[in-house]
């Protein structure tokens, strides 16, 4: 069964803590917290109280992605708010291994995410450092996006170059998911699913995720 992460982003935030009891309460099995800066993508989302206060009543790991410029600057101190994986852009990091290695330095999980427009190519000397690759299937900034068909072969050539090296990297996939979407990705070796609208947005949240994790 996949790991199905719901993204926090599209919570009530006025109500943030029930939408958080919400998720322990599920099948669901990490938290994915976008944090956006405003300059590597175009939205802001929330900093470092929210993601602590997340953690005071989080029951699950948390799936931190990072949509930040200098990444680097910010990692030991999500690290000491409790998460448990942390991914940064290749395309916002230019010494993405020091990056990584300061990221497994800080007690965490590393991973690199990959926008639309980035080849899988990109990862050929740095994917054995690798914990998690999470391929963004809609431009990142916004939730609520449609899916970009492309990212099926994506996932197809990443797991490939995963096998290939005989490596547990986890393939993570964020944008557009919804029952369709998600099968197409599992089938074609996704292991990880981001699901944020498509969780939030109906009215039985736990049913949503309860056949999510039946893909």
């Amino acid at each position: 069964m996949p790991i199905i992460a719901p993204s926090l982003l599209a919570a009530d935030f006025a109500n943030l803590q029930r939408d958080i009891e919400l998720i322990n309460e599920s099948e669901a099995d990490w938290f994915h917290i976008d944090v956006m800066d405003g300059v590597f993508v175009p939205n802001i989302s929330f900093g470092m109280p929210v993601v602590k206060a997340i953690n005071e009543h989080a029951k699950k790991p948390l799936d931190v992605h990072l949509m930040i410029v200098q990444p680097e600057r910010y990692i030991e101190e999500f690290a000491k708010l409790g998460a448990e994986t942390i991914t940064v852009h290749h395309e916002a990091s230019i010494h993405m291994h020091r990056t990584l290695a300061q990221i497994k330095e800080a007690g965490c999980k590393a991973g690199i995410v990959l926008n639309p427009s980035t080849p899988v190519s990109v990862l050929e000397d740095i994917l054995i450092d690798c914990d998690m690759v999470l391929l963004m299937s809609v431009n990142p900034g916004y939730g609520g996006q449609k899916f970009i068909p492309q990212t099926i072969e994506k996932v197809k050539k990443l797991k490939a170059m995963i096998s290939e090296r005989q490596l547990n990297t986890i393939i993570e996939i964020d944008g557009g998911v919804n029952l369709d979407t998600g099968k197409k990705l599992v089938e074609a070796g996704a292991d990880a699913l981001v699901a944020g609208s498509f969780v939030f947005g109906n009215s039985n949240p736990k049913s949503i995720i309860s056949e999510l994790k039946k893909l």
